[in-house]
């Protein structure tokens, strides 16, 4: 039997051990080669020196990208889980977290729009913030309130509190009598988002691999040409200008010469390697549009939110109208029916929204995948010993 504290023990030992093996030894000095923040560095240096160390630092190695420490602050607390569940951002690229945060909570609030509901998010928030409830989603208590937040503000729009009460006028449109506009408007938000990303993904082509990969990727100016192009022939057939259509023709063009030829680049070449691009290419025009399209869904699950909504109301004032012993059920309808909308629909669009993040935005956004920075550390309880010896890999 082992004793608590010999455990413990026994873990830091392992732990050192495998640090101690890693070391360069050349006479008396020993040299160990790992990764620190920068903005660590100087703390690093200071502790180094009480015990007669010291850090140097040392240019990094080729080919090798650092890992990636995620930075610091409120807004990447709250909306870094959204960016870190689908990849680790690569140490060259952009870290998307407050613009994806921001888009994710916009899209949830157009499918979920009503007061009363996002009153209830807020205050969810709140009591998550104050630790009496979910306290694991403390750290994000700001994400939840920012969606509550788009969420009182699009049923301010929509004229929508707890369903079409009448207690807010509508600002905008209400859902369920004019759908037309609101679809047009939610792919509208769509492409305005797909910008954003395509943006973010030039961006982030040029970090990793400058120009000849900005321009030449799908998700570089290959791609964000294509896309301009589609949007400039809608706008030349609604306004029926011809200078416009034959502008978009030309952008087309370009972008798909340009994405062929990185397509067939990245395929090897030869005749095997240009019919592989060409598929591609064809492809990436498809899934351009069915991108486009997908953002559709914020409209109709905007819809069916409103539409629920309609129905626990109609059913509460048909009850209430009869009098009696049926006020109470009636209560109990509009209590229970949105409860009932309110769980659903949260559960549907926070799913759509993540979705539409996910697949229509951060496709664009990353190329690869980055690695964590997981600083050294010796172990203090049994519970701490890993399975196998692990290196140290690092951060920004």
């Amino acid at each position: 039997m082992v004793h608590a504290g010999r455990a413990d023990l026994l873990a830091g030992e392992v732990e050192l051990s495998g640090y101690a093996a890693q070391a360069v030894v050349r006479g008396r000095v020993a040299a160990l080669v790992g990764w620190t923040p920068t903005a660590g560095l100087p703390a690093l240096s200071a502790r180094l020196t009480e015990i007669g160390a010291a850090a140097v630092q040392l240019p990094p190695p080729r080919g090798v990208d650092p890992p990636t420490a995620p930075a610091a602050g409120r807004a990447r607390r709250a909306f870094g889980p959204l960016v870190d569940t689908y990849a680790t951002v690569p140490y060259r690229d952009v870290d998307p977290s407050l613009p994806a945060g921001i888009a994710y909570v916009v899209m949830f609030g157009v499918m979920f729009g009503d007061v009363g509901h996002g009153a209830l998010l807020i205050l969810l928030a709140l009591l998550v913030r104050s630790g009496r409830l979910l306290r694991a989603l403390r750290p994000h208590w700001l994400f939840v309130a920012a969606a509550g937040g788009c969420a009182t503000l699009f049923g301010l729009a929509y004229g929508e509190f707890f369903g079409p009460t009448g207690v807010v006028p509508v600002l905008w449109l209400a859902p369920m009598d004019d759908p037309v506009t609101l679809l047009l408007a939610a792919v509208g938000l769509g492409g305005v988002l797909l910008a954003g990303a395509f943006g973010l993904g030039i961006a982030n082509r040029l970090r990793e691999g400058g120009w000849a990969v900005a321009l030449y990727a799908p998700a570089g100016f290959a791609g964000a040409l294509l896309f301009v192009a589609a949007g400039l022939v809608v706008a030349a057939l609604y306004w029926h200008l011809l200078a416009l259509g034959v502008a978009a023709g030309a952008l087309a063009l370009l972008g798909a010469v340009l994405a062929f030829v990185g397509l067939r680049a990245g395929s090897g070449g030869g005749a095997a390697g240009t019919a592989q691009a060409a598929i591609e290419l064809f492809d990436l025009a498809v899934r351009l549009g069915a991108n486009i399209a997908s953002f559709a869904r914020l409209a109709a699950f905007g819809l069916t939110h409103a539409v629920l909504g309609w129905i626990v109301w109609e059913a509460t004032l048909a009850l209430w109208d009869r009098g009696g012993v049926l006020l109470a059920v009636a209560v109990v309808v509009f209590l229970v029916g949105n409860a009932f909308n309110f769980g659903l629909e949260a559960l549907v669009a926070g799913v759509q929204a993540l979705r539409l993040a996910y697949y229509e935005l951060f496709s664009r956004v990353f190329r690869l995948e980055g690695r964590p920075f997981r600083p050294w550390r010796v172990p203090t309880s049994s519970a701490d010993i890993p399975e196998e010896a692990a290196c140290p890999v690092s951060a920004r």
